[in-house]
């Protein structure tokens, strides 16, 4: 391969920013985009990634730089301004904070779900383009995870990488460790690589051009292009928003930089985790063990006080749903085939699905914070503590 001409900003690096949710595979991603350039396209180059101790079903950042062999990378903070944002999940659109930094340079790849129609994404009217690719149901379809099929699309959009480089990273990475488990992430790689989408209107995508990529490939756009691709006729009322204001910072953090707002999976709604497969439960053959509950690490299941072949027992009344993450512990371990896995999609009125009216997501519900309060508001400002039970 010659000499590749990268198409770097101010800052010059290329810079790729991931948003994902723990459990998609976004750190492994990083790695090998990493490792990609090094020994594949003949840069230097740095990645690493940014979580919590919860890991799976909460947030989780990469960050990857690329440069030319002759300079060195001194910069080692998170990518503020990125050539390159993958969006893991469509769920994480919910937080404007997603789109920080974002600019005439940024091309943004989404994962959408089956059925999403592309109008509904909203994104800053100053993006250079926007592409969407529906990851879970390539990686279902080919047994492959959704941060390969990522891999695939960015590889597209980037426009100076070569499919068969990103085949021998995956290959490099996987092969030894996961051998049986190679073919189906090659071809996920490939159907990422060809089914990404460009979105160009309400409801609307469409294929990836050559000259689009030769554009990606020089970092040179027309600023006309920009507009068409991202929906940037206003007139046309398509996929632009004004860009959303930073939610904290040093003018608007509380005295001391307290946040108020705890982090803790008890108040989140882990289904974007998820992966494509749910438990489905089938009560008739339940024997109310009680091992779904203990081997659950996200208190999925509710059991109550009740009668089961007259003894008075706890009894499983159903699943929240909110708070699985799709790990499928509790299908392996039952005993009698109450829990089967099922696919997602063909059950979108789950049966037996009971919210935990004590874990109630917000800002749906009121959530429970102590013994005697609960938190009312998502803005420390407007927050209330209420003594002794609602309000």
């Amino acid at each position: 391969m010659g000499k590749i001409n990268l198409p770097v900003t101010g800052s010059g690096y290329y810079e790729i920013r991931l948003e994902s949710i723990g459990g998609l595979g976004a750190n492994l991603c990083g790695k090998m985009l990493g490792e990609l350039g090094v020994k594949y396209l003949d840069f230097n180059s740095a990645s690493f990634s940014s979580y919590g101790s919860e890991k799976t079903g909460t947030p989780v950042k990469g960050f990857i730089r690329y440069c030319d062999k002759e300079k060195e990378i001194r910069v080692h903070s998170p990518v503020i301004t990125p050539n390159l944002l993958a969006v893991f999940h469509q769920a994480l659109l919910r937080e404007g904070s997603v789109w920080e930094g974002c600019n005439e340079d940024t091309k943004a790849i989404i994962a959408i779900e089956e059925g999403q129609e592309t109008g509904g994404i909203e994104v800053p009217d100053n993006l250079n383009a926007c592409y969407v690719i529906k990851a879970q149901r390539i990686a279902m379809e080919t047994h492959a995870r959704i941060n390969v099929v990522m891999l695939g699309a960015m590889a597209r959009v980037m426009g100076f990488v070569d499919l068969e480089d990103v085949n021998q990273i995956c290959a490099d990475t996987l092969g030894k460790k996961y051998p049986d488990a190679l073919k189906g992430n090659l071809e996920g790689i490939k159907r990422g690589y060809e089914e990404v989408r460009k979105a160009v209107g309400k409801g609307q995508e469409a294929d990836l051009s050559r000259q689009e990529m030769e554009a990606g490939n020089s970092g040179k756009t027309d600023t006309a292009e920009k507009k068409e691709r991202v929906g940037g006729n206003k007139e046309k009322g398509v996929l632009t928003k004004e860009k959303p204001a930073v939610k904290w910072g040093y003018d608007t953090a509380p005295i001391g930089g307290i946040n108020p707002e705890f982090g803790n999976t008890v108040a989140t709604d882990l289904s974007p985790s998820r992966q494509g497969y749910i438990p489905l439960f089938i009560k008739e053959r339940c024997i109310n063990c009680g091992r779904c509950d203990s081997t659950c690490p996200d208190m999925v299941f509710q059991f109550a006080p009740g009668e089961y072949r007259g003894q008075k027992m706890m009894v499983n009344q159903g699943l929240d749903y909110y708070h699985c993450k799709g790990c499928l512990r509790c299908v392996d371990v039952c005993p009698v085939n109450a829990l089967v896995r099922g696919v997602e999609a063909e059950h979108p009125d789950k049966e037996y699905f009971l919210p935990n009216k004590d874990l109630q997501r917000m800002p749906d519900y009121y959530t429970k914070s102590g013994p005697d309060g609960y938190v009312t508001s998502e803005s420390y400002l407007t927050e209330k503590r209420m003594e002794g039970g609602e309000v």
